[in-house]
């Protein structure tokens, strides 16, 4: 009984987790390294994540910077910037890249709110789902005569508790993202 609790738990911490990693790739207005994971480098012949290339560092709430290990990928790093059609224009100082975030216009705010509130939905779903997986668990036990009904019920209250503990998280983490990405 205890490790499906375990299990339970560890299953929907990882999809709170995801959630947190999928909401700092979103665009708040704010600088974050986070925005430039998905952008891969053509690093001498091999394509590459663009933190294995150079240091990335947030200079201020509005600027990125990149200084490349090897001074002769500022130009592939920058072409891979402006091909990801993320909306970011690098300045380069033939050493380093300096990236502008521009500010949010409101009609994209709405748009970056409704996605934050997808995966929110998602994750919410996904933990209901942890939750049946674990009571289904827990009755073919009951089933199998190795807990007994009580228990059963015991069980399945504690399930139900941690489902909500999750699904009120994922609810802290969308309002966070939300008033985030609203703020001017």
């Amino acid at each position: 009984m205890e490790k499906v609790m375990k299990d339970a738990k560890a299953r929907m911490d990882k999809s709170l987790e995801s959630l947190r990693s999928e909401l700092a790739k979103i665009r708040s207005g704010k600088a974050t390294t986070a925005l430039l994971d998905g952008i891969k480098v053509d690093y001498y012949g091999t394509i590459t994540p663009i933190n294995q290339v150079g240091n990335l560092t947030v200079l201020d709430a509005h600027t990125l910077s990149f200084t490349p290990w090897d001074k002769s990928m500022v130009i592939p790093v920058d072409k891979a910037i402006l091909e990801a059609n993320i909306g970011f224009n690098p300045i380069s100082d033939g050493t380093n890249l300096k990236i502008p975030i521009p500010p949010l216009n409101e009609e994209r705010r709405k748009e970056l709110v409704k996605l934050v509130k997808k995966f929110g939905e998602e994750t919410r779903v996904a933990v209901r789902n942890i939750r049946r997986d674990a009571n289904e668990h827990l009755k073919k036990e009951n089933k199998d005569k190795k807990i007994s009904e009580d228990e059963l019920k015991d069980a399945e209250d504690k399930v139900q508790k941690l489902t909500d503990e999750h699904i009120k998280l994922v609810d802290d983490v969308i309002k966070h993202k939300e008033k985030e990405i609203m703020e001017v």
